[in-house]
């Protein structure tokens, strides 16, 4: 069978690649064109028709500013999947560009399943209806979100559970140990605080500096920065001035061995939560961006541990109440409050028992497997 898969962010590309190894499983004579990142390229020994370094723009403004290179990227990938003649389109998350893919390779009588949903129950509640017409099949990895579209617009989707905790469970038993990972990397021998900025530019502009400010308050700790490969080497230049390391392609074992976090908003929070890793949560966009993205969003939490367990689990700090010192604040409780730490740890466990378990890779690409061999 033939699968062109579109992926348009890091996370898309880490659990696309996951998928597609569980698809060469069931049918070793799979053929894969897509749009993603290195993951699975390195799987596929085949370069991506769009890497997702040119396709991961962040809010509203960041979008108009690059509309001339997203309107090309469409084309880029229309012209591809025609060509390449998919048995089966899959679309990973990415729903600005997906939802409109969608729409377009239905018409061309291409069959689509979508994997992870759009935020609908956030915000844009109409996508849904695009789901339902253009759409074959949606996989859902948040279980609020089955009962969400049924109960709101009767619509049946899949809860598959949640493919990280493949991911983070596959990957623990080759981390290396804590020493070779302070030698490779000439850390010091001290606590280590995770910082995760992002891997967007716009999310190094805006928040690495004030992360990073913190650290002149804690002495006894090393803070170490998480580097997206994705990212001209330029935008780690203000580490130099704190005398801080970055590491590449070693996220999980910066996680696994730091006493706490301070981690962007997005897939790496529930990372962190998988990790046992205490955190605060960090979210900052542009001026304008925000304010219309307060008006059109309905959600209570930002983080996804808060969002999955309805409950502010870790603490969150958005926009202008993202500074140095609340970092600092919250920091002081995650390494010296045992007791605030272990309430954490406690609803991390809850959290997992809620994710579906392991298996959600395994799971969709067989029912990815059955669309793409039906007519």
């Amino acid at each position: 069978m033939k699968y062109y898969i579109i992926s348009g962010e890091a996370s898309g590309d880490l659990h696309a690649s996951n998928c597609m190894k569980e698809l060469l499983k069931l049918d070793p004579k799979a053929e894969f064109a897509f749009t993603g990142g290195q993951l699975m390229e390195e799987l596929t020994n085949k370069k991506a028709s769009i890497h997702i370094r040119n396709m991961a723009f962040m809010g509203f403004v960041d979008v108009l500013k690059n509309i001339s290179t997203i309107k090309k990227n469409f084309k880029i990938v229309k012209k591809d999947i025609l060509e390449f003649k998919p048995d089966l389109l899959v679309l990973v998350d990415y729903p600005g560009f997906n939802l409109r893919m969608a729409k377009w390779a239905w018409e061309q009588g291409i069959k689509v399943d979508y994997y992870i949903s759009p935020t609908v129950w956030a915000w844009k509640e109409n996508r849904v209806e695009t789901i339902r017409k253009y759409t074959n099949k949606m996989f859902v990895i948040l279980p609020f979100e089955e009962p969400w579209y049924q109960k709101k617009r009767n619509l049946k989707v899949y809860f598959i559970g949640h493919p990280l905790i493949d991911a983070i469970e596959q990957k623990k038993p080759n981390l290396v140990p804590r020493e070779e990972f302070i030698s490779k990397n000439n850390l010091e021998q001290k606590p280590i605080i995770a910082v995760l900025p992002g891997s967007r530019v716009q999310e190094i502009e805006r928040m690495l500096k004030i992360m990073l400010d913190v650290t002149l308050k804690y002495k006894d700790y090393q803070f170490v920065v998480a580097g997206a490969n994705t990212l001209d080497k330029k935008y780690y230049e203000p580490l130099t001035k704190y005398n801080i390391k970055v590491v590449f392609n070693q996220t999980y074992e910066l996680m696994n061995y730091s006493e706490a976090g301070i981690i962007k908003s997005g897939t790496s929070t529930l990372e962190s939560a998988l990790f046992d890793l205490p955190q605060v949560i960090c979210y900052k966009a542009g001026g304008l961006s925000f304010k219309i993205g307060k008006m059109l969003v309905d959600v209570k939490y930002i983080g996804l541990p808060n969002l999955i367990m309805d409950k502010p689990i870790v603490k969150e700090l958005i926009q202008d109440e993202l500074t140095s010192e609340n970092i600092s604040a919250e920091l002081n409780k995650l390494l010296n409050d045992s007791a605030y730490r272990k309430e954490i740890l406690d609803n991390y466990n809850k959290l997992k028992s809620m994710l579906g378990g392991t298996g959600a890779s395994e799971r969709l690409a067989k029912e990815l497997y059955n669309d793409a061999t039906k007519n």
